[in-house]
């Protein structure tokens, strides 16, 4: 069922690599900007960047496992989707206790996340059924999941430009 997926996963996971390299490079160029005071507001919103964009990547190379099972695959996917459920719950915690938080900021680290990983739980469920609607709801939370961390990306990246410029700081 998943044959035809290949270079799909293959396209996702390298983009989620990708990602998760420049996101390196601007936390680099951003380190000496944060200070005692701003760690626990960059780590609120670095940590799910990383963590989705890890996620993206690790399911996209159990889809490529040769001999993947759809059964396994669904149980690895559940797994990842109940983890990334918790995870995103707690962030949009703390987004929204964050002062500099806004509802672009609930959306992208909290609420969009949530989503994306009920999507994919939905998908396990289906994968484990052996329904083809599995490995299309599977790669829509999975791009969604890809797409709003690019957006989180850049709005970190702001983030840290405005600082960098001495710019009102914007989380």
């Amino acid at each position: 069922m998943l044959a035809p997926w290949h270079e799909f996963y293959v396209l996702l996971g390298t983009a989620a690599a990708a990602l998760v390299a420049l996101l390196f490079v601007a936390a680099s160029i951003g380190a000496g900007l944060i200070d005692p005071a701003r760690s626990t507001a960059t780590r609120t919103y670095m940590s799910p960047i990383i963590f989705h964009y890890t996620c993206v990547l690790f399911v996209s190379l159990m889809v490529l496992v040769p001999d993947m099972t759809e059964r396994r695959l669904a149980v690895i996917v559940a797994l990842v989707a109940l983890a990334g459920f918790g995870f995103s719950v707690a962030v949009l915690i703390g987004v929204a206790h964050s002062a500099s938080s806004d509802i672009a900021d609930r959306f992208g680290y909290g609420a969009g996340p949530l989503a994306a990983y009920v999507a994919a739980l939905i998908a396990a469920g289906f994968l484990w059924a052996h329904a083809t609607a599995g490995p299309n709801i599977l790669a829509g939370a999975l791009v969604l999941l890809l797409l709003i961390n690019i957006r989180n990306a850049w709005d970190l990246t702001i983030t840290f430009a405005r600082r960098r410029t001495g710019g009102p700081p914007q989380g």
